[in-house]
């Protein structure tokens, strides 16, 4: 009822000036990229719907004319146009145009969005939680109680926080393991998996990992930044192995835990082998992080690939940007060997002359998953206990705005069932 009165109210205060369409820029006209996005989820929120016209300025978002779309850019700061009916079937048959690489897909509904984070405070941020809360794109926090609860089907879209699913904490041990949010940490995780009824947090995190692959099955869109990318992996291809030194879990790994990986259960990579020292911090050698490491910060960029927005609407959707080369960034996941991705995964970002993929995407039954490596994209060597990044700063942040292309991408449902 209380949604029904809303959309009443909006329609009441809202009025259609005759023939008339907002059209909102995602070039470099736009003066927020990052709250546009808010505005395009505000707007679905109200039963309005968005066409995303995919490769025509930047991927900009074309509705139809009502005061209260027009007040809202006002109040956020989003640039926009009111454009003649005219012209908006103009534009909409430009697209249509065989001969160039655009298309107008409908967004209809606006997803229910989770985000995958631990109740405590942690001694880092997350680019997503970030970004949603600066473009207003509303959220709930999930964490294990509820997944293993089996709530996750009351939501469209999920992201996974920087969040080790192999048990070992992070693989902070060696630098943090005397700091009290460190052994805060193992001591809240370690209770969890009791009250849980597992008799290891690595037991309690493979559980979570099976159930969200199970979400993804069944049709739910998944997205995971840093390093809950490939620990996700891992923890799936270990199944019933103990990768996990006595410092994480009480007893020794056993022996030769490379040779029994599962690589046929992992959603992205295969052929990788685990990082057997627990001091050292990277999880495998998936992780890309020490060749861009050495690699001066002004060439460690990514390039984003252009799809037939027509024939691959899908990476298309997730790809639009008013910039190709995008800056690169360091996280504990930075990017990924491509050597150890999948034939069947495609590479959507990537640095060629590192042989690294930064921005990877693939289906699996009937939804769909994206990883993005790296932690802030606006703070290239992001330390533990650094303060959050100032979106304030970076309204037009390239890098950022791929993670509300996948914000935005499940509002198109039918693109699944087209591909």
């Amino acid at each position: 009822m209380r949604k029904i009165l809303s959309y009443l109210l909006f329609m009441c205060i809202a009025y259609t000036a005759s023939a008339l369409h907002i059209l909102i820029p995602m070039d470099n006209a736009q003066k927020n990229h990052l709250k546009a996005y808010g505005i395009a989820y505000w707007t679905l929120k109200r039963d309005v719907e968005i066409k995303w016209l995919l490769n025509y300025r930047g991927g900009s978002f074309l509705m139809e004319h009502y005061k209260a779309i027009e007040e809202e850019c006002v109040i956020r700061g989003v640039s926009y146009e009111v454009i003649a009916d005219s012209r908006a079937n103009a534009i909409l048959a430009e697209i249509a145009n065989p001969e160039v690489n655009m298309d107008a897909i409908k967004l209809e509904k606006a997803p229910k969005v989770a985000v995958y984070s631990p109740k405590s405070a942690q001694p880092w941020d997350d680019a997503v939680t970030l970004v949603l809360t600066y473009a207003e794109i509303p959220y709930d926090v999930l964490y294990d109680d509820e997944i293993i609860a089996g709530k996750l089907h009351l939501y469209d879209w999920l992201h996974l926080h920087h969040e080790d699913f192999t048990g070992q904490y992070g693989r902070f041990w060696a630098n943090y393991k005397n700091t009290a949010w460190y052994q805060q940490q193992v001591k809240e995780f370690e209770e969890l998996a009791a009250r849980l009824g597992f008799s290891k947090v690595s037991q309690l995190k493979l559980a979570v990992a099976q159930k969200i692959r199970d979400f993804v099955a069944g049709g739910g869109f998944l997205f995971a930044m840093c390093s809950a990318t490939d620990s996700y992996d891992i923890a799936l291809s270990a199944e019933g192995v103990d990768i996990c030194e006595s410092m994480f879990d009480g007893d020794p790994a056993e022996p030769n835990y490379n040779s029994k990986l599962n690589f046929t259960k992992t959603f992205a990579f295969h052929n990788y082998t685990l990082e057997t020292n627990p001091m050292v911090y990277e999880f495998s050698n998936i992780d890309a992080t020490p060749i861009h490491s050495r690699t001066p910060q002004q060439n460690d960029l990514f390039v984003l690939f252009e799809f037939s927005a027509k024939w691959d609407p899908v990476p298309s959707m997730l790809c639009q940007n008013h910039e190709q080369i995008i800056k690169g960034f360091m996280g504990q996941t930075t990017a990924f060997n491509k050597q150890f991705v999948k034939p069947n995964v495609l590479i959507m970002g990537e640095n060629k002359a590192l042989n690294s993929a930064r921005y990877i995407h693939g289906d699996y039954g009937k939804g769909t998953w994206t990883f993005y490596g790296g932690h802030d994209p606006e703070d290239y060597q992001h330390l533990v206990g650094d303060p959050p990044t100032d979106l304030n700063l970076h309204p037009n942040s390239p890098g950022y705005r791929l993670i509300l292309n996948n914000i935005l991408f499940p509002a198109a449902r039918k693109i699944k069932q087209k591909t």
